[in-house]
């Protein structure tokens, strides 16, 4: 014990960053709850209006009992509504996302967006594979009430997860790399621009790529479907250029035959 105490004395100033780390989450955590709590407030918001509404059609007569049949149905409608709603903001997300996996070019400005091992981006991936899998087929799929809310709270959760992963790499961009490592990934930076140039010729462009490669090997994984993505811009068909052949010259003019004079 009096050994522990020795080496906490002796590095006594790590106090301070564990202490500002542990308050910066706390913070992004109070963050998500409050976008959480909103969400809820906005569904529930929904069910009122929509019930508000039926009201105000009856012309605000109170309505009979409905039976169980048109409970389900008004349920089921209800469901679906939300589920419309949740799935474009799913959708949103995802496009977002692959912005960053598909552009090779914000990999490497970026490179913390596709590295698992980055904290906040690992938990954006874990929120991502819930959202997912609790995701209904369609919004018309007969789902639960809980399958509903559990599916409201994942979406919830992916976005705010995406969110602060997006600020993280924003804010480290390539300081986690070392100096060799951010110059290979500078020039990976400027070969891909020249990569895609439609103005070079097929064979500077397919240099240049072989070159993006090698320096992001080791650095930065590519995803198939990103490697797929540049392959084609590579690959783009240069615009046409005019003939560049001289034209033809014209052709002669004939001289107009002379009239005989008289006598000849």
């Amino acid at each position: 014990m009096d050994e522990f105490w020795k080496f906490v004395g002796g590095y006594w100033w790590l106090v301070f960053p564990i202490m500002g780390m542990a308050g910066g989450m706390a913070r992004r955590w109070q963050v998500m709850s409050r976008q959480r709590h909103e969400q809820r407030l906005e569904t529930l918001r929904l069910k009122g209006e929509i019930k508000a509404a039926q009201i105000a059609a009856r012309g605000g007569q109170t309505a009979p009992v409905p039976t169980k049949r048109q409970r389900e149905k008004q349920e089921a409608a209800d469901h679906a509504e939300l589920l419309t709603r949740l799935f474009s903001e799913h959708d949103e997300i995802t496009a977002r996302w692959l912005d960053y996996e598909l552009d090779v070019a914000k990999l490497i400005a970026f490179p913390a967006m596709s590295d698992g091992r980055q904290p906040l981006t690992a938990a954006f991936l874990r929120a991502k594979k819930t959202a997912d899998a609790l995701r209904p087929a369609s919004a018309d799929a007969k789902v639960s009430e809980q399958q509903v809310t559990e599916y409201l709270d994942a979406v919830g959760n992916y976005s705010v997860a995406f969110e602060i992963a997006e600020k993280e790499a924003r804010r480290l961009r390539n300081s986690t790399f070392t100096e060799d490592e951010r110059k290979r990934l500078d020039r990976a930076q400027q070969l891909l621009k020249v990569a895609i140039d439609e103005s070079a010729t097929q064979a500077e462009r397919n240099v240049a790529y072989k070159r993006v490669r090698e320096e992001l090997d080791g650095l930065i994984v590519l995803s198939e479907q990103a490697v797929q993505v540049l392959e084609k811009q590579v690959a783009k068909e240069l615009p046409a250029q005019p003939d560049p052949s001289p034209a033809a010259p014209p052709a002669p003019e004939r001289m107009p035959l002379r009239n005989p004079l008289p006598g000849e």
